[in-house]
């Protein structure tokens, strides 16, 4: 007679073993119509899956988080069970759910198409209307090697070869379709309903090993409803406008050519604000205390070896070995170049705390199927900063850095942050009693500084815990950008020390900080997020100056002088092209601020001033547009 306890924390019995389902359905026809799991004690099972002991359940519903993941799971495999009915000969390999969809990876000689997916999808929402049921069955593992290699699915039965034998195998059948899944599962094909859709295919290493196969993913979105299907949908549009590739081509910001992969050819506009964003961040480093130094590009792998990267990931640093011998690295981070300042002359506990900054250039083996124009690079530029203090010093540091970080985000536009507290992942270094330590005190910092913040577990550095700072962008969507670490590790590690009050030895606390995090990603998320209409202060080329007639050519160029001695950038466009055409050229290529000069504007001194996105345009006196815009780029308006 299993005793059930809800989360309310009241208790049902049955006299037999039961179920998720007729447990939701003890509850309520709602809640039952709306279930597709249930927790047992914390684990996702199938609702009908037996229950016979005293439990702790709690129903997921289509809604919630745990729901839409399963539903996106269900879609891979009704995925995988359309292109097996349309291309039996096709074999399946492995479909799971991803952050706002799914996908299902197949081996098959002809290609894809877009058409392809149009038939896929119509398969698809024909399953879904047969209402399968989804049903669980446990395997002998050799008995579910030799059953799928019987049907010709050679990649199923390699991976039941590789699950260890002490672990139970399961098998789903919907249909005619049986599957390899740890499960679970909806109760059956209809559950699913029909918010999905496939967006593209693209090639895939079977099990990411590049040596190996290439497969086709096939890559789809699942939502509970249509309405959050369509504004996901819309948000792609909008996500494919604001392309940083895109935008960076219109704007004149970059490129990226196969010689050099994954790293950029800034040209003049993108450097320019490159340039205009680490001038900011150097002058909010300046007045928060820190001291901005540059260490070496080029490091002996002993250090490397010492601080514990070489060993944790190695394989991803760029090395070279000399004619002597020695082998040096290309920095991939920057910390154990800043220990070697700090080790440099810092001996009291008085000094402390220790506030170094870099615009460090960092190099990551990224493997070429990962890169991703300027969001993911090899070669990038790191606003990086660490602080050498004593223990005590850790909250009221953190609290600080926090503050600096939201302030920051909010100059840009980013006004809606989340912050992770990671911890203690698989691979790291430092002893258990260390992490402790260092973990307790990253928590009190966040604690008293009263930020909320949500547990990303087993996500923290190899060396400390970390806060994740998350931004939200114009269209919803979240990128992980600054970090702030506590590190009781490397300091030691490297042999950096200071004299306490104590008159002893102690090794500093290190925390590890960047905000931009790469000013590469960085600006691509910036010039997506505002789709190419950078505030004037960032925006490259901040003012076009344009004629309407050849006579007002002198008088364009004493307007672009004047502006510029006033600390904007500004530019003129003399040629002998109609108004119109220039106006719509150089709003194209994102200009903010367009000022039109004729012979009226000659006579009286004046501009005719146009904001970008606007039809408006307004007659202004040269003295006083000088004085807006430049109040304006001062304020970072």
């Amino acid at each position: 007679m299993p005793k059930i306890t809800l989360p309310d924390g009241s208790d049902r019995e049955f006299a037999t073993p039961t179920r998720g389902a007729e447990i939701a359905e003890s509850i309520g026809k709602g809640l039952a119509k709306a279930a597709v799991a249930v927790h047992v004690n914390g684990e996702l099972w199938d609702l009908s899956r037996d229950i016979e002991a005293d439990v702790a359940v709690e129903i997921v519903t289509r809604d919630s988080d745990d729901g839409i993941e399963l539903l996106r799971h269900d879609a891979a495999h009704v995925l995988a069970e359309a292109v097996k009915e349309l291309w039996p000969e096709t074999q399946v390999t492995i479909g799971p759910a991803i952050e706002n969809g799914f996908y299902y990876d197949f081996a098959r000689e002809e290609a894809f198409t877009e058409e392809d997916l149009q038939v896929i999808e119509t398969r698809m929402k024909e399953i879904v209307d047969r209402d399968e049921p989804i049903k669980r069955e446990v395997w002998d593992r050799d008995e579910a090697a030799a059953f799928f290699r019987g049907i010709g699915e050679e990649y199923k039965a390699e991976i039941i070869e590789s699950i260890p034998s002490d672990e139970p195998l399961t098998l789903y059948r919907q249909g005619d379709f049986i599957d390899l899944c740890r499960g679970p599962h909806l109760p059956s094909t209809g559950k699913l309903g029909k918010a999905f859709k496939l967006t593209h295919v693209s090639g895939a290493y079977w099990r990411g090993d590049s040596n190996n196969e290439m497969l086709q993913r096939v890559y789809g979105t699942a939502w509970s409803n249509d309405k959050q299907l369509r504004q996901h949908l819309h948000m792609l549009e909008e996500a494919e406008k604001r392309d940083h590739r895109r935008l960076g081509k219109i704007m004149d910001l970059f490129h990226f050519q196969e010689e050099a992969p994954g790293a950029v050819f800034w040209h003049p506009n993108g450097w320019t604000l490159f340039q205009n964003l680490i001038g900011y961040m150097r002058q909010m480093n300046l007045e928060a205390g820190y001291q901005e130094i540059n260490t070496p590009e080029l490091m002996d792998r002993s250090l490397w070896e010492a601080s514990g990267h070489w060993e944790t990931f190695g394989n991803l640093m760029y090395s070279t070995e000399t004619v002597d011998g020695r082998t040096y690295v290309i920095k991939p981070m920057n910390c154990p170049g800043h220990i070697q300042i700090f080790k440099q002359g810092i001996t009291s506990y008085r000094d402390l705390p220790y506030r170094l900054s870099e615009f460090g250039k960092c190099h990551r083996y990224e493997p070429s199927g990962a890169l991703h124009g300027m969001m993911r690079v090899r070669a990038f530029t790191q606003d990086d900063a660490h602080i050498f203090c004593t223990p005590e010093q850790i909250t009221a540091e953190s609290i600080a850095v926090c503050k600096l970080i939201l302030d920051i985000y909010s100059t840009f536009g980013f006004d809606e942050v989340r912050i992770k507290f990671a911890d203690r992942p698989e691979v790291r270094v430092g002893n258990d009693a260390v992490w402790d330590q260092s973990e307790a005190a990253l928590k009190k910092a966040l604690d008293e500084s009263g930020l909320e913040y949500t547990h990303n577990p087993g996500e923290g550095a190899f060396y400390g815990p970390k806060l994740e700072f998350v931004l939200r962008d114009a269209i919803g969507r979240d990128w992980q950008c600054g970090t702030l670490q506590v590190d009781l590790n490397m300091p030691g590690r490297l042999g950096a020390s200071y004299i306490g009050e104590d008159g002893n030895k102690h090794v500093p606390v290190m925390l590890h900080r960047a905000i931009f995090g790469s000013l590469e990603r960085f600006i691509g998320i910036l010039v997506e997020h505002h789709a190419g209409n950078l505030p004037l202060w960032l925006s490259p080329v901040q003012i076009k100056v344009l004629t309407i007639t050849s006579a007002a050519d002198d008088f364009a160029e004493e307007v672009a002088t004047t502006l510029r001695a006033a600390g904007l950038r500004a530019d003129t466009d003399l040629r002998n092209e109609k108004i119109s055409y220039k106006v719509r050229e150089h709003s194209v290529s994102k200009v903010p601020v367009l000022l039109a000069v004729g012979q009226r504007e000659v006579e009286t001194h004046s501009v005719a001033m146009r904001r970008l996105g606007s039809k408006q345009q307004r007659v202004i006196s040269l003295i006083d547009v000088v004085s807006e815009l430049a109040g304006e780029v001062a304020d970072r308006s």
